[in-house]
């Protein structure tokens, strides 16, 4: 090669590395050309999305609120012991009865406790009427006497007398004839609830109010364990309608004529 060709192929080579060089610059300005056209489209979907958020205003993602306070408490009463009373009544799987005793003892406490205000108060008053009669028959009868007494038991006799006297709390929750586990479980679980329950109950003064929260309150419960017994349920019944039971019943005799025909039943022989 002389120098001449040298220098040619040199010039060539400068030339295609200029090449090389532009295509770079040009496609590097290509791509930050398209990411600003890009930045500049999502900027402007931004603004117009705000623009539409202050125009329509803030979404209300919060429910709105019932008519009645009761209700209004009662539902946010029911989120505190609902997952509680579904926890607890789940646990009885050895036998319905456990659920149906758990179930009706629940109903039983609830009942017990919210006692409608009006019969509160009359028992009240004829709980001081009794007192009252008790506190002058002490006295006619010679009240005065009993202060004198001396008890001359040992303080281990004491003891042993007061520990018999003590009564199981649960005999005294419980309702006569139910399964006695189920009545445990219920007796656990409602003294878990019971402050909530009654908490919620004193905030109402109205009696409207007392009564709907009263009477929704037992609804929903029952419902609550409707519920959580078909969560149990081991099968799942199919839907049918008439059509279908009508078309079934017809088909039997078919199948069972069909069966005469060949014989009525016939013992088979297998060969292994």
């Amino acid at each position: 090669m002389n120098v001449k060709q040298e220098k040619v192929l040199r010039e060539n080579i400068r030339q295609l590395i200029e090449v090389v060089k532009q295509n770079r610059v040009t496609k590097t300005q290509t791509l930050l050309k398209e990411e600003d056209q890009l930045r500049s489209i999502i900027r402007t979907l931004i603004e117009q999305e705000m623009r539409l958020l202050k125009e329509v205003g803030t979404p209300d993602i919060d429910p709105t609120p019932n008519k009645s306070t009761g209700i209004n408490v009662l539902e946010d009463l029911l989120k505190k012991i609902v997952p509680v009373l579904q926890i607890d009544y789940k646990l009885l799987t050895t036998d319905p009865k456990q659920r149906e005793s758990f179930r009706a003892h629940i109903i039983n406490a609830v009942i017990n406790t919210l006692t409608p205000a009006e019969a509160n108060n009359a028992a009240s008053e004829s709980e001081g009427e009794e007192m009252a009669l008790e506190e002058e028959l002490d006295v006619e009868i010679g009240g005065a006497d009993e202060d004198k007494f001396i008890d001359i038991r040992t303080d281990a006799e004491k003891t042993d007398d007061d520990e018999e006297v003590e009564e199981d709390p649960r005999t005294e929750f419980g309702v006569e004839g139910a399964d006695e586990t189920g009545r445990n479980v219920a007796y656990s679980a409602f003294k878990k609830i019971e402050n909530n329950i009654i908490d919620a109950y004193e905030l109402l003064s109205n009696t409207e109010d007392q009564e709907l929260f009263y009477d929704y309150l037992i609804a929903n419960l029952k419902l609550y364990f409707d519920k959580f017994e078909s969560e149990l349920a081991p099968e799942v019944e199919e839907p049918t309608n008439q059509a279908y039971d009508t078309a079934k019943t017809e088909e039997e005799p078919a199948l069972d004529s069909g069966a005469e025909e060949l014989g009525g039943e016939e013992e088979l022989e297998l060969e292994f």
